[in-house]
């Protein structure tokens, strides 16, 4: 998709190619068996397909234009490679453009995210951010935004948006909202896309910040799911399971970054990760140090949900009444947020309030975007029952 979008300059016949192409696979492949090398197979398909369509095209215009890229597309590589999701994702997030819609079309053609998991990332409804992509793709269209990589002078008014596009990878490969638990390809993919990110600007402490942060808390990934898949709670996970190679990296990549600069929001929220991981026991986490630094995040990026972490984080400082009190504050700018009920259970049941929690577990049960989250909160409703 990337290179097809790279090439035609053309969202929805990249989109409409790919689509064909994967169509065409999913009748030959049963019949004639995979293809020893099915992406080269799958991108040589669409690009014929886009080929096919710019030489259809009538307006003179359209027919200089296409025969431009019908070239390019001719002597271009077979296959997708990191470097041109790279590219796609500097292209996506040019500065006309408004930052939501940058983020946002980025995922939907650079991740494949589909419309509903973009929506979800951006705690809006599938219809409104069907019409935000929408409105993004024309101006782009009509303002003739070229699809390129911009000049290394160009880069820092694009990187905040590339880094924002890689951060909502990692969080739906994490934390799926939707279907599997978790969505392990995505995760490293977007590790892969931060790693690019560092070589290309290597004195850029946040893409170094962000990289670091990925790495902690993909670090976690095999204690997050019982063996009955489960969720499993960062307080009550094995972390004999926790890869230590991958929190080694993190903490290395948390050092290399340089001092001389106030620290940003994705070094803020790794030293978060590094103080989890370096916790031996979660009885041990410093999260006096945990508040301090969710304080220092909300001042340069306020976010109702960073805010509801850092309650959850005071929580564990100076107990779970105390997060009661608070949460109200909190509630009216995080309706219809899915996990918000999973969290005030959890302080009920911990302050001892057993009848408060009870329906509360319930109506978190009813809105878990995922069945490890739903046999999580039917473990935790039921232990409650039996007790009532």
């Amino acid at each position: 998709m990337a290179t097809l979008v790279r090439l035609t300059g053309d969202f929805d016949l990249a989109e409409d190619c790919w689509q064909d192409a994967v169509e065409q696979a999913l009748i030959k492949w049963p019949v004639n068996g995979v293809p020893d090398k099915a992406e080269a197979w799958l991108s040589v398909v669409a690009r014929n397909r886009a080929i096919d369509a710019l030489r259809r095209r009538r307006t003179e215009l359209d027919k200089l234009y296409d025969l431009h890229a019908a070239s390019r597309l001719q002597g271009g590589r077979p296959c997708v490679t990191d470097d041109d999701r790279l590219k796609l994702l500097f292209a996506c997030c040019h500065p006309a453009l408004p930052v939501a819609g940058r983020v946002a079309l980025t995922l939907k053609t650079v991740t494949g995210l589909s419309t509903r998991e973009v929506a979800r990332a951006f705690l809006v409804s599938e219809a409104t951010m069907g019409q935000r992509l929408l409105r993004t793709k024309t101006k782009i269209k009509n303002a003739g935004i070229a699809l390129r990589v911009p000049p290394a002078d160009q880069f820092a008014d694009r990187v905040d948006g590339v880094l924002a596009v890689i951060y909502l990878l990692f969080t739906e490969g994490y934390s799926a909202t939707e279907g599997p638990p978790t969505r392990e390809a995505l995760a490293r993919e977007a590790i892969e896309l931060a790693l690019l990110m560092v070589d290309l600007l290597p004195a850029h402490n946040e893409a170094r910040a962000l990289l670091a942060l990925m790495l902690l808390q993909d670090s976690r990934r095999r204690a997050r799911i019982s063996g009955s898949g489960e969720l499993v709670p960062i307080d009550e996970q094995d972390r004999a399971l926790w890869d230590r190679d991958q929190i080694n990296a993190g903490l290395r990549a948390l050092v290399a970054i340089s001092p001389d600069q106030s620290p940003g929001p994705y070094r803020l929220q790794a030293a978060i990760a590094a103080l989890h991981a370096t916790a031996e026991r979660a009885e041990s986490t410093d999260w006096g140090r945990v508040v301090k630094a969710y304080d220092a995040l909300l001042t340069i990026q306020y976010n109702p949900v960073i805010a509801l972490n850092r309650l959850v984080a005071l929580s564990f400082r100076d107990g779970p009444d105390q997060a009661l009190e608070l949460l109200p504050m909190l509630q009216e700018e995080l309706v219809g947020y899915p996990l918000l009920p999973a969290v005030h259970a959890d302080f009920l049941r911990r302050a001892g309030r057993i009848a408060a929690a009870i329906p509360v577990y319930r109506t978190a049960m009813d809105r878990a975007r995922t069945g490890a989250e739903r046999r999580f909160l039917a473990r935790r409703l039921g232990e409650l029952l039996n007790t009532a």
